[in-house]
């Protein structure tokens, strides 16, 4: 940017910390001046640390009865929420959102981007499924939830007009961008943790790293593998679904639950392939995977053909199946034994290379710089 400017940065909401909270870190080592704008803030010390210490401007939610642990129930009020933090105040806002930060109100000759991890999911693409995990699918009460989120869909469709930029974390969610909302956007994909912290040491077993909720379908990798009873599987990751998957999975799976980083890594790096059978908006788990030098065998749907070289490429990190079956993964797995002798632990890390934090913070803050010279040549 050819002058400086004041920066406001807005997010969804902070209470624990993903892969959304991983972008908004780096955002903020762009523009650490800027100040944070969320509907919450109930963010540990050990995480906000990684925020710079950073404490966010929050709406009226914060102080809401039962908030710290039931904010979620408020989701009627998020757009309200949202459209009552005040950002008038600064030149360039860049909205973090995978949900209602990009409805935050603007003012004219302001520069709104948006970074959008995905549009609102329980209000388009996943509605139904949201429904159903929060029990709100039948009778009356669902009835008047539906017509609670076709009315947030309407709101999310008209707050993406107060966006000037959009950018998408892939050509996936692109493509969904453009969906929902008839807009074109630019490609930045969010950063991932490229330096290897163990040694890649190849042992037999294949592991998967998930959250262990519906649409991650780790059920199909327990299904593949019991397919195939001379292969170990390794589960790490917890959440709602792990009761019930554990208690139908084989003798040769095993599920240990949520580990140090640290330990993560060691398993990953142990590994003799990450498995993963979701469909991601841009999927870092399997990054880290081949930053570690580790194979991937994964799902082709969302955007894992922008992440995974197939085995069609001249330098394969992984293989990718076209079906979100057990029958699939289990040929997946043993079409990568057949072959995995193509897929070398430097291919794998030279690919992860390419989405590290360095090119992200390069990327996005070349961006907003465009977008702002741009905005000042069109006033003159």
């Amino acid at each position: 940017m050819s002058v400086a400017v004041r920066v406001a940065v807005v997010h969804d909401w902070l209470d624990t910390w993903r892969g959304g909270e991983h972008v908004l870190a780096e955002i903020l080592r762009i523009y650490p001046q800027a100040d944070l704008y969320a509907l919450v803030d109930f963010l540990s010390d050990a995480d906000r640390a990684r925020l710079g210490g950073k404490r966010a401007r929050t709406s009226f939610l914060q102080h809401a009865p039962l908030a710290r642990s039931h904010f979620r129930l408020l989701l009627p009020l998020f757009p309200r929420a949202v459209e009552s933090l005040d950002v008038s105040a600064y030149d360039v806002v860049i909205s973090s959102s995978h949900a209602v930060a990009k409805g935050v109100r603007t003012r004219a000759g302001q520069l709104h981007v948006c970074y959008c991890y995905t549009p609102m999911r329980y209000a388009w693409d996943l509605r139904d499924q949201y429904l159903a995990q929060t029990g709100l699918d039948r009778g009356m009460r669902g009835m008047l939830a539906r017509a609670m989120l076709t009315r947030l869909r309407d709101w999310d469709r008209g707050a993406s007009k107060r966006v000037d930029r959009f950018v998408a974390i892939s050509h996936h969610i692109a493509e969904r961008i453009r969906r929902c909302y008839g807009r074109d956007s630019t490609v930045i994909y969010p950063p991932v943790d490229t330096t290897p912290t163990v040694a890649r040491r190849r042992g037999d077993a294949y592991v998967t790293v998930s959250q262990l909720v519906p649409y991650k379908r780790v059920d199909l990798l327990v299904d593949a593998f019991r397919m195939l009873p001379e292969r170990e599987l390794r589960v790490i990751g917890e959440g709602p679904e792990r009761a019930r998957v554990e208690a139908r999975a084989p003798r040769n799976v095993r599920f240990l639950g949520r580990v140090a980083s640290d330990e993560r890594d060691r398993v990953v790096a142990d590994a003799r392939a990450f498995v993963f059978a979701a469909q991601e908006d841009f999927g870092i788990a399997p990054l880290e995977a081949q930053a570690l030098g580790v194979p991937v065998i994964a799902y082709a749907g969302g955007a894992a053909t922008e992440t995974i070289c197939g085995l069609d490429t001249d330098t394969p990190t992984g293989v990718l199946f076209d079906a979100q079956s057990a029958p699939a993964i289990a040929d997946a797995v043993r079409r990568f034994e057949q072959q995995q002798a193509r897929i070398v632990p430097d291919a794998c890390r030279q690919n992860a290379r390419r989405f590290g934090p360095e090119r992200f913070r390069r990327e996005l803050g070349a961006f907003v710089a465009a977008c702002v010279d741009a905005q000042g040549n069109h006033a003159r």
